[in-house]
């Protein structure tokens, strides 16, 4: 009979919906029951599947076969170790349902979420201890280094590096090999190596997760670069909103340089190398390399001019390498296994795995990871389960606040760097957020040009004012007081800017804009036109309607409301009066059938 292992998800979402006071009940009642001896309880990374937190998966005896319970309460544990542990019961109660089926699921491995997936980057995420160099190290942690150290040349890690076609995850999708063969390749007696963990799209946590769930993953990655470029020093520049992140990051430092995979003669191969984590105060403009450069110097974070590039004159004017978390996660697994294998997943020109945020309108939301070229309806009908409430797919808004929305019609298309380029959206990060049919893609290109337009630093024109003046006509648009002028303004402002704009963010933020006014340009007509907005999210542009073949004609709503603005009688449907109505939404709260609504 082997241990039990229990594995209670410790990621940021899970934590902050009751995941430690389970854990810590769960020690509780094992040793209440005596277990303490046969059960090994710990805390993971992030399990990906968050809206199912907190979640526990139980591995019995030493097997590889776990039961997993999610959604679960603190009071929780005393069950689950009384039925399941000592009864040898499985909790019905705490499974899994399935959205489509409504089937119970004990095993994550038969489950939409996970069966589609491949895990390359977030291989150890949810499995190993994140505390705990001897898990890393029990699933091949820093067999690659070695192997690098004692078996590799420089030019062998970078023509390996090459060979897997590797591409930068951050978003630019630039060859990672040629990265570090460029760098590797300019003099100087400093280099340096950066980690980008400024992670900042809206609704994106993919380092995050990585950093929580596999710290020394992204370490021995930056040593692997480090011994590639022939830098002695190096950085991971993390926000300041990521707390969990950086403490496990931090944890993993200490034991690394205590193992001697970090610091001095690192295993005894007369490399030297040291990293140290900086935080950023989260400045969304600070995830563009430049901007980053200058934070981890100490001055403001404000993008620079290129040339020169940060290979060849970055951090304190020496050759710098930057790349950000996904992409060092995948090095050491592209080490191990080779260039070769790893260039056999995904497609031709983008190849391997990408971790994607999924989130928004779907059944199944959290972190997922997919080969490269897997398509879009895959993801959102089989992995994410489909669109809640029986209701339509409308779009998907990849890239975040830089990149641009995919209709039905591109639900076929391969998520990849250069299809998705191909189609005016981009990969970005790997935030995916899907929207049904009640967003209004006006309403939701404002929202990111509101976004990026507060995020901006202000250096530059473009930037600082035009960026304004393409949310003032947003704003208007929404409000019901725009013109359909407006829409050729807010073109020519944004074909400016992304021809003008000092850096990538500016130079992308008119995205989002471009891209719905041409895929929904119906929706814009409609909302300066007709002063209507087709799905009711614009407030300005929306009126309280009673639906006919919802109203119950019980009159509930006409003796509450302020102004007289209902009319009708009992046993006949009610109207609202849109002249007189002064949009309190008391009727709405009163009606006992949800028969009112904004349209």
């Amino acid at each position: 009979m082997g241990t039990t292992e229990i594995l209670v998800c410790g990621g940021t979402s899970c934590n902050s919906s009751g995941g430690p006071k389970i854990y810590k009940n769960l020690l509780m009642y094992i040793e209440e029951y005596d277990l303490r001896k046969k059960t090994r309880v710990i805390q993971p990374g992030c399990f990906g599947f968050c809206e199912q937190g907190p979640i526990v998966v139980i591995y019995p005896n030493g097997s590889k076969e776990g039961v997993f319970y999610c959604q679960l309460k603190e009071e929780d544990a005393q069950r689950i170790v009384k039925e399941h542990l000592v009864d040898g019961k499985v909790i019905e109660d705490f499974l899994y349902v399935d959205p489509k089926t409504g089937e119970k699921i004990a095993k994550h491995e038969d489950m939409d979420f996970y069966k589609y997936q491949q895990r390359i980057a977030l291989r150890n995420c949810g499995t190993i201890d994140p505390l705990s160099i001897e898990d890393y190290r029990y699933r091949g942690g820093y067999k690659a280094l070695n192997k690098v150290l004692k078996e590799m040349s420089s030019e062998d890690v970078i023509n390996e590096v090459k060979r897997s076609k590797l591409r930068g995850r951050g978003g630019g999708g630039f060859p990672t090999g040629v990265k570090w063969e460029i760098t590797s390749k300019v003099d100087g007696e400093s280099k340096y190596v950066i980690c980008n963990a400024d992670e900042g799209d809206p609704g994106a946590f993919m380092d995050r997760s990585i950093l929580e769930g596999d710290p020394h993953s992204v370490i021995e990655g930056m040593v692997i670069g480090a011994y590639a470029i022939g830098a002695q020093k190096g950085y991971i520049y993390a926000r300041a909103e990521y707390p969990l992140a950086i403490d496990r990051t931090e944890a993993a430092l200490e034991d690394a340089r205590r193992e001697g995979v970090l610091g001095k003669n690192i295993l005894g191969s007369g490399f030297n190398f040291d990293l140290e984590i900086r935080i950023g105060a989260g400045a969304f403009v600070c995830g563009e390399e430049t901007a980053l450069i200058t934070s981890v110097e100490g001055y403001r974070g404000d993008p620079q001019p290129k040339p020169p590039y940060p290979a060849q004159g970055g951090l304190y004017g020496k050759p710098t390498l930057i790349n950000n978390v996904e992409t060092l996660a995948n090095i050491p697994i592209i080490i191990n296994e080779g260039g070769k294998w790893y260039s056999k997943i995904g497609t031709k020109d983008s190849t391997g795995t990408k971790v994607f945020a999924l989130a928004g309108d779907i059944n199944n939301t959290g972190l997922i990871e997919v080969p490269m070229g897997t398509t879009l309806r895959d993801v959102v009908f089989n992995l994410g389960g489909g669109i809640p409430k029986g209701k339509e797919f409308k779009a998907a808004q990849t890239g975040g606040p830089s990149g641009g929305c995919l209709t039905e019609e591109d639900l076929d298309i391969t998520l990849e760097y250069d299809s998705l380029l191909d189609a005016d959206s981009m990969m970005g990060s790997g935030g995916l957020i899907i929207l049904d049919e009640d967003s209004c893609m006006v309403d939701v290109s404002r929202f990111y040009l509101d976004f990026t337009q507060d995020e901006a630093c202000g250096k530059c024109a473009p930037g600082r004012i035009g960026t304004k003046r393409m949310l003032e006509i947003l704003n208007k648009i929404t409000e019901g007081k725009g013109d359909v002028a407006d829409l050729g303004v807010l073109k020519e402002l944004a074909e400016n800017i992304k021809k003008t704009a000092l850096c990538g963010l500016c130079k992308s933020a008119p995205n989002p804009v471009l891209s719905t006014i041409e895929r929904f340009e119906d929706e814009y007509l409609a909302h300066v036109k007709e002063k209507k907005c087709p799905t009711g999210v614009c407030e300005g542009l929306s009126k309280w309607i009673i639906e006919p073949d919802e109203c119950r004609a019980c009159g509930v709503c006409e003796p509450v409301c302020p102004v007289d603005a209902i009319s009708g009688q009992r046993g006949e449907v009610y109207k609202i009066d849109p002249e007189i109505c002064i949009d309190c939404g008391v009727c709405a709260k009163k009606c006992p059938f949800d028969a009112i609504h904004k349209a």
